[in-house]
């Protein structure tokens, strides 16, 4: 006599099929509220602590992964970390493009504009290496905390029903908002809001030219906020004119990325999608 076996398999959960069916929406909404839920307290007096907690997109991708997609979404997001065979060229842009940015503008504020020289011979190397490996890894820092949400979590699944131009504008509004709290941090300038939305275009892509590669957008990140306008020395009024020159340059390269590479924005690889 055979014995039948039942498998058991329970619908899903009508809350969890809603998340599915908005992951998107729900990962932006977590993201936010992870990062900036300490910020009303900072605001109005009540708590000392920083009110911005740069982590939020990272622990709103894991969080949402889990829910939604499981460990075959965590290993997806993982994968992307080690997406490293890309090509000389790509590592040469995502460590040299910042380089040349800040290296330009720098150039400008003191050859147009009587700037006083920043003293590059008081600069340390081993600490930018040490300050390098460090924002690298920490994700209460700027390129772990954002990048591996930003990008590896919301670039792909943005790109499943949109095209890569109408993805980069989508996320660039979203992240720029996201960094609203960071403007009351003293030293910050509002120019950083439009020079988020016009760099997130090159991010997009490095992204898609590199397959999808979670590790090239993170160098990128890295070496874009290392050397910061600060410690190179300026200060006062030529600190404020860089930060102009800034938005300035990077409005150029994604203004030159998106005109001279119309192909890369109408259809994004394979490889850096998921439907």
């Amino acid at each position: 006599m055979k014995t039948r076996i039942v498998h058991d398999e329970s619908p899903p959960v009508p809350a969890q099929t809603w998340l599915r069916r908005h992951r998107l929406s729900a990962f932006f909404v977590l993201a936010f509220a992870l990062s900036w839920w300490a910020w009303p307290l900072q605001a109005f007096g009540i708590s000392a602590e920083p009110g911005f907690v740069p982590a939020g997109p990272l622990l709103a991708a894991l969080i949402i992964l889990s829910l939604t997609e499981g460990p075959a979404g965590l290993r997806e997001l993982g994968g992307r970390l080690l997406r490293w065979r890309v090509g000389w060229i790509w590592y040469a842009v995502a460590l040299g493009l910042p380089l040349a940015v800040i290296a330009g503008t720098s150039w400008a504020n003191v050859a147009l504009f009587g700037a006083h020289a920043p003293d590059l011979g008081a600069l340390s190397l081993s600490s930018f290496a040490m300050l390098f490996a460090v924002r690298l890894v920490n994700p209460m820092d700027g390129p772990m905390g954002e990048e591996p949400g930003w990008r590896a979590y919301a670039v792909p699944r943005l790109q499943g029903t949109h095209s890569p131009l109408v993805s980069a504008s989508i996320l660039g509004v979203l992240v720029a908002l996201w960094h609203l709290p960071t403007m009351v941090i003293p030293g910050e300038s509002l120019i950083g809001l439009p020079a988020t939305f016009v760099i997130t275009f090159v991010y997009v892509w490095l992204f898609n030219h590199t397959g999808g590669s979670l590790l090239l957008v993170l160098l990128f990140h890295v070496t874009q906020g290392t050397i910061t306008l600060g410690n190179i020395g300026f200060t006062g009024t030529d600190l404020a004119r860089m930060e102009w020159l800034g938005f300035a340059a990077w409005t150029v390269v994604a203004v030159a990325v998106v005109v001279f590479d119309r192909a890369a924005w109408r259809t994004a690889p394979a490889t850096a999608v998921v439907k």
